[in-house]
């Protein structure tokens, strides 16, 4: 399919004919609602409600044969709106049986709810004829359903942002743990977080019982968990715990907080080195790896996570199907003499559209490449800082999309000739 919107519309629309049967289907997470219409609009038949699992499945696909043969059509295109996660086991198992299944935009449903009875109330039976309505119009988008080798990525990467997310609330608390019982601490460590100030937090936290102990005395406690321990960081936190003004009283609560907090720190830790280990290796077996990898400023979590949001890059014709992909793509609201500013939509996927951003704010930083555009687009383009960070967007798409394609190592001299 092209990569143009105009032409993939009339494309989308194209591909339904007279031989088509439309079925809408309302997601939810006990009972989804199917109903019928042709490739005028015209419902047919009656809805259909059936439960979330397999029983109800066969139950749909009994009554879609129903449908097909009463209304004398062959083929069928099957339309969801993509609720959550209750969508999945259906688009699944439809797409074992070889039914063509596309997803219509939740916004949208909720814009096109009054087009045949100028009405806004909303059910379940009314979202299925409006969704089958949408698909009618090609108002969808096709499922592109990841390959084995992604979904397992796409797993894992999901699971990575949870714990970085958890390990994140937990490195909160501590710091809030030493801001009320020692923050004098953060003088010694400019990191509450790195390995030394955890080895302490974890063996003395609390200020009175550092004050009683000698240099030597900590040193040793620390070599017992540290590689490297230093003397002269020692005799400063003693010095820092002997002019405490942490809380006093509730010593013990006070240990158990601490101590649970730095055990869940070290197991999220140990967590993420596990699945960046496994994404490290899952990726290598992916062909377009090799390209990706040459482009300097690309770690292995940077394109395991591409891989999760956009799937296979090389399926794209063109970078700009992934920056709309991700919401990426420019909107202008004018009329008449009013000219409106000119925004990007966000109307995409927000994990590929961070991800895009946060790679592009690497490559600004490490990419002599990247880094010479940046400045070229705010002191000879005169664009702001963040205008030219949302161009370099489309600069990285298309890098990303040709390199998956041709499967060629990366050339800086050609960003050198494209920009100039």
């Amino acid at each position: 399919m092209k990569f143009k919107q105009r032409d993939q519309q009339n494309q989308r629309i194209e591909r339904i004919t007279t031989n088509h049967l439309i079925i809408g289907i309302d997601i939810a997470k006990f009972t989804h609602v199917a109903r019928a219409v042709d490739y005028r609009g015209i419902e047919r038949g009656y809805s259909h409600a059936f439960s979330n699992d397999l029983i109800g499945f066969e139950s749909f696909y009994k009554w879609l044969q129903g449908m097909l043969a009463q209304n004398n059509k062959k083929e069928v295109i099957i339309g969801v709106e993509p609720t959550g996660h209750y969508w999945l086991n259906l688009a699944f198992w439809l797409q074992n049986q070889n039914l063509e299944l596309v997803l219509v935009n939740p916004s949208h449903v909720k814009r096109n709810k009054e087009n045949r009875d100028n009405s806004p109330t909303k059910s379940d039976f009314k979202d299925a004829l409006v969704i089958a309505d949408m698909v009618k119009n090609g108002y969808y988008s096709d499922v592109h359903f990841l390959p084995k080798s992604h979904q397992d990525i796409r797993q894992l990467v999901t699971s990575r942002d949870f714990i970085t997310k958890q390990a994140g609330a937990v490195k909160n608390q501590i710091h809030r743990w030493v801001d009320m019982h020692f923050p004098e601490l953060l003088l010694v460590f400019k990191d509450i977080t790195c390995k030394t100030a955890l080895a302490t937090l974890a063996s003395f936290p609390l200020p009175s019982e550092i004050r009683e102990l000698s240099p030597t005395q900590i040193v040793s406690v620390w070599k017992e968990k540290l590689k490297w321990t230093s003397l002269h960081t020692a005799k400063r936190l003693i010095e820092a715990a002997k002019r405490s003004s942490g809380l006093p009283g509730c010593t013990v609560s006070s240990k158990i907080s601490i101590s649970l907090l730095v055990a869940q720190l070290a197991l999220f830790q140990e967590q993420m080195t596990e699945l960046e280990e496994k994404l490290g290796s899952l990726i290598q077996s992916i062909p377009t790896t090799a390209s990706l990898q040459t482009f300097k400023g690309l770690s292995d979590i940077t394109i395991a996570t591409l891989y999760s949001e956009a799937g296979d890059l090389s399926q794209f014709q063109h970078g700009t199907q992934l920056l709309r992909l991700a919401g990426l793509h420019l909107s202008e609201k004018s009329s008449g003499l009013h000219k409106g500013q000119v925004t990007i939509t966000k109307r995409g996927r927000p994990g590929l559209r961070r991800i895009l951003y946060l790679t592009v704010l690497h490559l600004v930083a490490n990419n002599p490449e990247f880094k010479a555009l940046h400045q070229h687009n705010k002191l000879v383009k005169k664009m702001k800082g963040k205008q030219s960070l949302m161009k370099l967007c489309g600069k990285l798409a298309r890098i990303l999309v040709a390199l998956a394609k041709s499967k060629d190592s990366y050339h800086a001299d050609k960003v050198h000739l494209v920009a100039a």
